[in-house]
């Protein structure tokens, strides 16, 4: 009976080391995306203002 506690003891404590390593993991990932999703907001308010500078140049070219 007490080995079986004891290998209970080690797969838990094993469940609970697994567990706080996703848990950073987790929480790097997210700081991953709201980076990721800043730099595309970036890019994409730039591409934006490109296409309306491109579109007004367009419109002044003589026919």
């Amino acid at each position: 009976m007490h080995a079986e506690l004891d290998a209970l003891e080690s797969k838990l404590a094993q469940i609970l080391e697994r567990h706080q390593g996703m848990r950073g993991e987790n929480i790097r990932l997210r700081q991953q995306l709201v980076t990721l999703e800043n730099t595309n907001k970036q890019l994409s308010d730039r591409l934006s203002e490109a296409r309306s500078r491109m579109e007004s140049l367009l419109t002044k070219i003589p026919d």
